[in-house]
């Protein structure tokens, strides 16, 4: 079974893809450490912080409708590589700032916006388009070797994004900039032919179908919500900077080595899930991994030593990757090509609720009770979520095989 992990790379679509994704991940990983450490530099503020993730995240929840839509009508290749071009010129607003000495939190917080529109657009079409470049049968452990490139980038970004901040900022968001171009010019190379299979009249229907769709198939609908409600609860990744500097008292260096920990333990579970996929119980191994991954963030609360914080992150990022995997896989599994794009978007605002408006949200209870305390009562409310889940959706817990109602 783990022979055919090496098969999916025989594929020169998914490798040109698997490629331009590491790229565009380790830019973006690099960014949020430069971003995150220069903002709380900038105001000495945890609010600010979580600022930063609504700035990136309303965007998306205002144009859910529209890029679900544009996803499933226009080439999915070329809306990524505009959009990572565009993200590409608005990091490169970062580097003439901080070259010329006169970046600020407003003008943070206007990218922060930009990229978030970027992200909004590239999401849906980066989702839908990986169905269309392996066979069904390998897709399960296609998603897995895609968050294996996902977690490269985030050990490798943070890690070594910590590092060149020590040369300065403006160094850093060069480099990233330069990430966004190199993953455009992989793409580029991407053989994918997109053809629209039924040209729908435009309408509101039409544009609601994405989120009328996950209404109305519970699985999904459990699975999806059920991640966005326990990060959103449990998420402190927006809390790091603070963590890392005022408890921790480290600089740039450790705050790249909290922000590469969950990554750590999210790689070797996506490869541990590529060699050996889920076959049995994948609703009641979803839960228990929502569980750990509570259990976790409160470890990581309560801790005041680096060593303990890492492991704590590890195990976080390991149990959150079970999650993850499960989810996109039913995603896909579930949902007919023609609607992909508006149901990746629709999922997209899910994943948007539970990282950046998740990060908003540490950045208000941070504010309010302290750093500490917000960290605690989210991972205590990350396993509330759990036992609720599971009394409302008892078909997800139930839930044996990925595949097994796939359409």
């Amino acid at each position: 079974m783990s022979q055919d992990l090496p098969s999916l790379f025989k594929h020169s679509n998914f490798l040109h893809y698997w490629i331009g994704q590491i790229a565009s991940s380790f830019a973006f990983q690099m960014l949020s450490v430069g971003v995150g450490w220069q903002m709380y530099d900038l105001t000495d503020s945890p609010l600010a912080l979580g600022l930063v993730g609504l700035c990136q995240f309303l965007p998306q929840l205002v144009l859910t409708l529209v890029v679900g839509h544009v996803a499933d009508r226009y080439n999915r290749r070329l809306i990524c590589v505009f959009t990572r071009l565009t993200m590409a010129g608005t990091v490169a607003i970062l580097v003439y700032g901080n070259f010329t000495d006169t970046v600020s939190a407003n003008m943070i917080y206007a990218c922060a916006a930009l990229l978030g529109t970027a992200r909004a657009f590239e999401l849906p079409a980066n989702q839908a388009i990986l169905p269309n470049l392996v066979p069904s049968e390998q897709l399960s452990r296609a998603v897995s070797a895609m968050a294996s490139a996902r977690e490269i980038s985030v050990i490798a970004g943070p890690a070594l994004g910590g590092v060149i901040y020590l040369l300065g900022p403006t160094t850093l968001f060069a480099t990233s900039m330069s990430c966004f171009l190199i993953s455009c010019v992989i793409l580029s190379f991407l053989r994918y032919n997109f053809t629209v299979k039924h040209k729908t009249p435009v309408s509101l229907e039409h544009l609601l179908g994405g989120l009328m769709f996950i209404r109305g198939n519970k699985v999904i609908l459990g699975s999806v919500s059920l991640d966005m409600f326990a990060v959103l609860l449990g998420g402190a990744t927006a809390l790091l900077p603070i963590v890392a500097k005022d408890i921790l008292e480290t600089g740039p260096w450790g705050l790249g080595l909290l922000r590469c920990s969950p990554a750590l333990g999210a790689l070797l579970m996506s490869i541990y899930l590529a060699r050996h996929p889920l076959t049995q119980s994948v609703g009641k191994i979803m839960f228990a991994a929502v569980g750990v991954f509570g259990v976790a963030t409160i470890l990581f609360g309560l801790s005041d030593q680096l060593i303990l914080s890492m492991f704590a992150l590890v195990l976080l990022g390991a149990s959150d990757m079970i999650s993850v995997v499960i989810r996109s896989t039913l995603v896909q599994l579930e949902t007919p090509d023609e609607m992909r794009g508006r149901v990746s978007a629709a999922n997209s605002i899910f994943i948007g609720s539970s990282n950046q408006l998740g990060e908003f949200e540490s950045g208000v209870t941070a504010a309010w009770f302290g750093v500490v305390p917000a960290i605690i009562v989210g991972g205590v409310g990350t396993l509330a979520v759990v036992g609720i889940w599971m009394y409302l959706f008892p078909t997800l817990v139930q839930r044996n095989t990925l595949e097994e109602e796939s359409k």
